[in-house]
């Protein structure tokens, strides 16, 4: 399939590559997941400036024991105020919505009538409109991207709420109330809505395929450039493929064909040559090693 940069095609990437860089993303966030345990589930019981003044010499054991009975790390000093634990929380929260969202964009853009790539899972009536039969919209990815916004929204509130004063505050860490709830409810249904949407997701091979030749090669001129380069100079062969390029745009003729009419090219490469120079499938880098890389480091 195409990649993409800004939102024109770019190189020929293949579908899994795309969808191993998320499958990566989870397994980061998995990893987070595990990193900031030990940090958020600490308990907190210090007394009225943390200091736990009002238990004496045994004020520790007591704070040890509660929270070895709410099954809570015991922390290594107050932090009432000092609220990072909260808002780590939805700071994770925010990039594993994040990663969601990233998804549900692209699984829109690629659901385009122009592109056609990928449609979200089928059922009778979903995303059919109420005056066009003909359309399929992309409904779990307009959910997402709804939830994913208002999860980041709150996450920067939790931030807000970070700034407090003194060891007993006035008032910031209220927002933790509606921000926390929130934020856990959006999250729920931005990963179950990206769980349904990728879990049934429709892959068009052969409209990516097609997708790939509507340049006329144009996709593969780095390729082409390249691959001239040993023989023409680097800089002169990106001139040269630049040249060629513009001819395909105004004839609308394949950019094999044209290469192989220059003169200077031909001295170097034969048509059957250059027809596999400018195939898309022989320019795909290591994009299937490092699916490989993903799915080995998931095994281990």
């Amino acid at each position: 399939m195409a990649g993409r940069s800004n939102l024109q095609q770019a190189v020929a990437i293949t579908f899994g590559y795309k969808v191993a860089t998320y499958l990566a993303a989870f397994d980061r966030h998995k990893q987070r997941l595990q990193e900031l345990r030990p940090r958020v589930l600490a308990g907190e019981f210090g007394g009225a400036a943390g200091t736990l003044s009002s238990l004496g010499k045994d004020g520790l054991k007591v704070q040890e024991a509660l929270m070895r009975e709410l099954d809570l790390a015991q922390p290594e000093i107050a932090w009432h105020t000092v609220r990072d634990r909260i808002a780590e929380v939805g700071c994770f929260l925010g990039l594993v919505t994040g990663t969601c969202g990233k998804i549900a964009f692209d699984v829109k853009l690629m659901m385009q009538t122009e592109v056609e790539e990928v449609y979200e899972p089928f059922h009778e009536g979903r995303g059919s409109s109420s005056t066009m039969p003909q359309k399929r919209n992309p409904i779990s990815s307009v959910y997402i991207t709804a939830c994913t916004s208002m999860v980041r929204q709150l996450t920067a509130a939790l931030l807000d709420a970070m700034v407090e004063d003194h060891e007993r505050s006035t008032g910031p860490w209220e927002i933790e109330w509606i921000a926390v709830p929130e934020i856990f409810l959006l999250s729920a249904g931005a990963l179950a809505q990206t769980k349904f949407m990728v879990g049934g997701l429709q892959v068009d091979e052969a409209k990516m395929r097609a997708n790939l030749d509507l340049t006329r090669g144009l996709i593969v001129s780095e390729a082409v450039m390249m691959g001239l380069g040993p023989h023409l100079g680097r800089q002169y062969a990106h001139d040269l493929v630049y040249d060629i390029c513009r001819k395909v745009v105004a004839t609308g003729r394949p950019l094999h064909e044209l290469l192989a009419e220059n003169h200077e090219i031909a001295k170097h490469m034969d048509r059957a040559a250059l027809v596999k120079l400018t195939d898309p499938a022989n320019y795909l880098g290591l994009a299937g090693a490092m699916v490989d890389r993903v799915l080995a480091m998931r095994k281990r």
